[in-house]
């Protein structure tokens, strides 16, 4: 079975992922004589930069998802099919999907990162990432479920392993997961659970290098650690998580600490396809691409994003897997499409980077721009503006910008709500048929 597309004539560029990368492609080759076919599983745009505001209440999931259809709503050459690809078939030149095959002249794949739980399957099976706008909202229910639990914990121990967290990883998803859990103890428990004593809350963050913020600078790393500690966080460097059975995590120093939830942000791998040449993938299951992003020795098989490894003087071992160059790999690659048909040489792709930040809560940030760092509440605003500049949609825009300053005066957010998907009984049985 095929996938129902068009058959136009135009060269098919098909592209898989609606991530940073892969979204950014698709628009730039809006308007063009390709027929543009964008593949997700999700039919949506999830802005990952945001996901831990949502597992810690303070922002609403729809405030930074926007779907991918109201993008190209005047997009003639674009197509959306909202899929699982399952396979590339590189010789014949086709996708096996959930929906089908799916033809192509050329394939991007943009298919991102997912967590990186080093072959242990008792991390990757008991812990929780936050990959997804669907797994931080899981977040956000089993922290909230947990303190709820809490309340009726006689036994101390029980109760402690209810309210204390375990963040893995100190790169800025698990910094940024500290400092907002820290302010949530601070601010929030006392008013909503006036029964607990907030001090016996204690915010572990496990990182296994001897710095936070390995990515940036020595000085946002000092500055976050000092950050962190003032909000109470403590913090365990060149410390690694060995395991986890559910009750405790167990790490390198034979030392353990008792928790129910585990919170895994220790690193990242890439989002393969079987079918893939395996002489191409490497270090962090990335795919090695030259400097057109184009798969080495393929004249139609092209990467970008976190997927993608390029070496480029200064990046021995790769770029760094941020948005911005994801961004920048897929501006580069519609140029070169672009140029393709007009039969024109392809550019040679040249990172520009642009500087790195993270928050630590309010007043309390970090940022490194290329010839100049500094921290505090200036840093504080700068990635705030950032941020609320780079989500979709002027909706969301609005929506956020009135959390954040909600948040702001008042000290407080009124989305701390439990909501668990159900499964009607009828699908129920069905699925159990």
């Amino acid at each position: 079975m095929k996938i129902n597309l068009p058959e136009t004539g135009q060269e098919r560029i098909v592209i898989i992922g609606g991530g940073f990368a892969g979204l950014m492609l698709a628009k730039k080759l809006a308007g063009t004589n390709y027929q543009v076919v964008l593949l997700d599983k999700n039919n949506y745009h999830q802005f990952q930069p945001l996901f831990y505001q949502v597992a810690m209440a303070g922002l609403e999931p729809s405030s930074i998802v926007f779907p991918l259809r109201k993008i190209f709503h005047k997009s003639k050459n674009v197509y959306l099919r909202v899929t699982e690809v399952l396979a590339v078939n590189t010789e014949e030149k086709f996708l096996k999907t959930s929906l089908g095959r799916c033809n192509y002249d050329y394939l991007v794949v943009a298919t991102g990162a997912d967590s990186n739980f080093f072959g242990n399957q008792d991390l990757e099976r008991l812990t929780i990432p936050m990959k997804s706008v669907s797994e931080a909202l899981y977040l956000r229910n089993r922290i909230l479920d947990d303190y709820e639990k809490a309340l009726s914990a006689i036994d101390y121990d029980q109760r402690q392993g209810y309210i204390d967290i375990v963040i893995v990883g100190g790169g800025p998803t698990g910094v940024e997961v500290a400092g907002a859990l820290a302010e949530m103890k601070k601010y929030i428990l006392p008013k909503d659970y006036p029964e607990l004593d907030a001090t016996e809350v204690d915010i572990h963050l496990i990182q296994g290098a001897p710095m936070l913020l390995p990515g940036m600078s020595e000085n946002a790393s000092k500055q976050s650690l000092k950050f962190l500690e003032q909000l109470g966080v403590k913090v365990k460097l060149d410390t690694r998580v060995t395991n986890y059975d559910g009750e405790y995590v167990y790490m390198s120093d034979d030392t353990t600490i008792q928790s129910k939830k585990v919170i895994w942000a220790a690193g990242v791998t890439g989002s393969l396809i079987e079918g893939l040449p395996e002489s191409l993938i490497v270090r962090g299951n990335r795919v090695e691409v030259d400097k057109f992003c184009q798969l080495k020795g393929s004249s139609d098989l092209f990467a970008i994003g976190d997927i993608a490894y390029m070496e480029e003087e200064g990046f021995p071992e790769g770029h760094p897997q941020v948005a911005q160059v994801a961004i920048q790999h897929a501006k580069l690659l519609a140029k070169n499409f672009k140029l393709k048909a007009k039969n024109k040489a392809p550019k040679a792709f040249s990172y520009k980077d642009l500087g790195s930040m993270a928050t630590i809560g309010r007043h309390r940030a970090v940022v490194d721009l290329p010839n100049y760092k500094f921290s505090g509440a200036m840093a504080w605003f700068v990635w705030l503006f950032v941020h609320l500049f780079q989500i979709l949609g002027a909706k969301n825009k609005f929506f956020v910008f009135i959390n954040w300053v909600w948040n702001y005066l008042t000290y407080d957010q009124s989305l701390r709500l439990i909501i668990k998907p159900r499964i009607p009984s009828k699908e129920l049985e069905v699925k159990q048929d």
